[in-house]
């Protein structure tokens, strides 16, 4: 998967402290967009629009950890539980050229953007075909120096 980018309203989030954040328990959410992210000013989920759910595609929730990558490390990963995918069924569902995160939980800022990996291109998914967002073998989506 490409790198992963991060969204300047998640990180002056997390650099004010404020305490709404909780990795450990807050619902991400991703999903597939065509629209371009503007990392400076993009902040709730609705700057980046999803694209239409149909045919096998609808936004889906993560099932995360937060933990200390290794003992006393002081950095801490966010891994989902597997790979995600997508397969189409009974049509196409695309074009999309980024795949994006954000905090479901949190209310203030609403829906607030985490980041996305940009796949290179518009792409769209045909009948029968599968897109699979393939994190590493730790199944990490970031991490962050504690």
């Amino acid at each position: 998967m490409a790198t992963f980018t991060f969204i300047d309203a998640f990180k002056d989030f997390q650099g004010a402290c404020v305490p709404d954040m909780d990795f450990t328990n807050d619902q991400f959410t991703i999903y597939l967009s065509n629209e371009a992210p503007i990392v400076a000013t993009d902040s709730p989920k609705t700057d980046i629009a999803n694209i239409s759910e149909a045919n096998g595609y609808t936004e889906t929730n993560l099932t995360t950890t937060w933990a200390e990558t290794s003992g006393g490390s002081g950095i801490f990963r966010l891994a989902n539980d597997a790979d995600v995918s997508w397969t189409a069924s009974g049509g196409s569902f695309g074009p999309f050229q980024y795949v994006v995160i954000y905090n479901n939980t949190i209310t203030t800022p609403l829906d607030l953007l985490v980041g996305f990996w940009d796949v290179g291109s518009a792409t769209t998914i045909t009948n029968g075909n599968t897109f699979s967002v393939d994190l590493d073998a730790n199944f990490e989506i970031f991490t962050l120096d504690g």
